[in-house]
């Protein structure tokens, strides 16, 4: 189960939090997901200054095992929840937004095929009930992610890998829905996306480096 927070590692996530507490060095594993595995030889060190923070991001980040031993730390939930509307027609949902980030994203830097995203989004939702919703409302700031350009945006990276899905694939029907759906939206030049902008997590070309 790729969604459960049990697929971390608990006691060094735990290990490091109070290291770093404790001005000590830690070293970051990388995990390599074209490769499935995690590879510590090529981990990142990591130390805090004076007066700097330590930023931890991931979708089970406010699960009682993690956030829970560290009340010191200030807890945000971000995540795209908006649904797009004229007027009174829904045009796109905000799952199909989160759907589209994760598809464009898996393609392009996690060595995963849209068909294959296709087929693990029931159990990314079923993991979002189980693991992520129960814990959101722990947050002290809940945070919308989603942006007003960002359906024109991703037509030109989603639209093309969601039609060469072939039609024999179970899940034709949602996908055709989703076609639908970006027909409403004019496409928009990523090139106008600036690098710092959260959209670049999932397009590529933005200025942060992650680890």
């Amino acid at each position: 189960d790729y969604e459960s927070p049990q697929c971390l590692d608990m006691k060094l996530l735990d290990q490091h939090f109070a290291a770093l507490s404790r001005g000590e060095e830690i070293i970051i594993p990388k995990f390599e997901f074209a490769r499935q595995m995690r590879n510590d030889a090529r981990g990142t060190p990591l130390k805090l200054g004076k007066n700097e923070i330590a930023i931890f991001e991931g979708i089970h980040a406010l699960n009682d095992d993690i956030a829970g031993p560290h009340p010191e730390a200030a807890k945000l939930y971000i995540s795209a929840r908006s649904n797009v509307n004229d007027g009174a027609a829904l045009r796109f949902k905000g799952t199909w937004m989160r759907l589209t980030r994760r598809a464009v994203r898996d393609y392009s830097f996690r060595g995963t095929g849209v068909a294959d995203t296709l087929e693990m989004w029931a159990n990314v939702r079923r993991g979002e009930k189980l693991y992520i919703s129960p814990y959101k409302n722990r947050a002290d700031i809940i945070f919308d992610s989603s942006l007003p350009y960002e359906v024109s945006v991703m037509k030109n990276f989603a639209l093309p890998l969601l039609q060469a899905v072939p039609e024999e694939n179970a899940r034709r029907g949602e996908l055709l829905e989703l076609i639908e759906a970006f027909q409403w939206f004019e496409p928009i030049d990523p090139e106008l996306v600036p690098v710092d902008s959260l959209l670049r997590e999932f397009i590529g070309g933005g200025s942060y480096k992650y680890h």
